[in-house]
């Protein structure tokens, strides 16, 4: 991946400048950048918490100087560093929150409250009961993990108010405008992942490598199943496979008619063994000449197609947050 470092970097300190309390987030692939780079990047940009999503994450974020928030829930059979100064650890339930209460030191903590995603929480009619425990723990805030439709703002508002009835503390706050915040009331921490580090896509390129090119004739097979072309072509075979997250995708959530169409028209050509790559031939999109291998994949040059040679570059569509690239460039 190739990345415009100076336009990349001018981004990131603004969505910085516009946003107080700033926590990005660095977890999983680290959208597309790797959490190495991005803990790298958080420390230029001078904020003083950086989020993960797992207690593993931790280690490729072990360089970050300040707090570290895990976002995943603090569980007793996970073996983790709960004495650790510079780690945060999100309780999300009144029997875990007891456990680090019961600790011989007093762990910093925050509280995620069950927001309507009701994925991890406390339920706000519960919360009374976590105010006796607070004494056990370094209390750390609130955590709110809303969900990407709807007003967001008002359910935050809503339940930040049953928190902060408790007790005081920051908002740990995730999927908020930003222009919003101050709507919520108290002090919010807003937890960043995508908007910061993708928020600006021209900046990013993703490139493949022409490995071997092969003309086929009509009805030559190819490839582990040894399927053929019945009126020949041009095999491409392209660096990035499955171990890249090529040809691998989440389901569609179908909300509209639209999405709904095209995930019916993808699973009907799939069915007739046609699958579109995320691989770009003369700026033209291409098909899989069959599923992707693990580090490479067979794609089908398009018909009337300028034909790349052996060591050329294509671009590549991909999901940065489902995606390992080999080396991110910055240019």
């Amino acid at each position: 991946m190739v990345v415009d470092a100076t336009a990349w970097r001018r981004h990131l300190m603004s969505v910085r400048d516009d946003t107080p309390g700033l926590v990005p987030v660095a977890k999983g692939n680290g959208y597309g950048f790797g959490i190495g780079l991005l803990t790298s990047e958080s420390i230029a940009l001078g904020v003083d918490t950086l989020a993960v999503g797992t207690y593993p994450e931790l280690t490729p974020a072990a360089g970050f100087p300040g707090s570290r928030l895990v976002l995943s829930p603090w569980r007793p059979y996970v073996s983790t560093p709960t004495d650790d100064p510079h780690v945060v650890h999100t309780a999300s339930s009144l029997d875990d929150l007891a456990r680090l209460a019961a600790l011989p030191h007093r762990p910093r903590v925050v509280i995620e409250v069950l927001t309507s995603m009701h994925r991890h929480g406390i339920a706000p009619t519960r919360l009374a009961a976590a105010g006796p425990m607070l004494d056990g723990i370094a209390f750390e805030g609130w955590s709110l993990h809303l969900p990407m439709t709807g007003d967001t703002t008002a359910e935050a508002a809503r339940l930040a108010r049953s928190a902060l009835a408790i007790a005081d503390g920051p908002l740990w706050v995730s999927h908020v405008p930003v222009e919003r915040l101050a709507e919520i009331g108290g002090d919010v921490r807003l937890r960043v992942g995508t908007n910061l580090w993708l928020g600006d896509p021209d900046v990013l390129e993703v490139h493949s490598h022409v490995l071997d090119v092969h003309r086929l004739e009509p009805g030559e097979a190819y490839g582990y199943r040894q399927r053929s072309l019945r009126r020949g072509g041009t095999l491409l075979v392209v660096s990035g496979g499955t171990a890249h997250g090529v040809g691998l995708a989440a389901p569609t959530p179908a909300t509209t008619l639209r999405r709904r169409g095209v995930a019916a028209a993808d699973g009907g050509l799939q069915a007739l063994g046609r699958a579109r790559s995320p691989f770009l031939v003369d700026g033209r999109t291409t098909w899989f000449a069959e599923p992707p291998h693990m580090q490479c994949s067979m794609i089908l040059a398009p018909s009337g197609a300028a034909i790349p040679s052996v060591g050329d570059d294509v671009g590549v569509r991909v999901r940065h947050t489902t995606t390992l690239v080999d080396e991110v460039v910055l240019t």
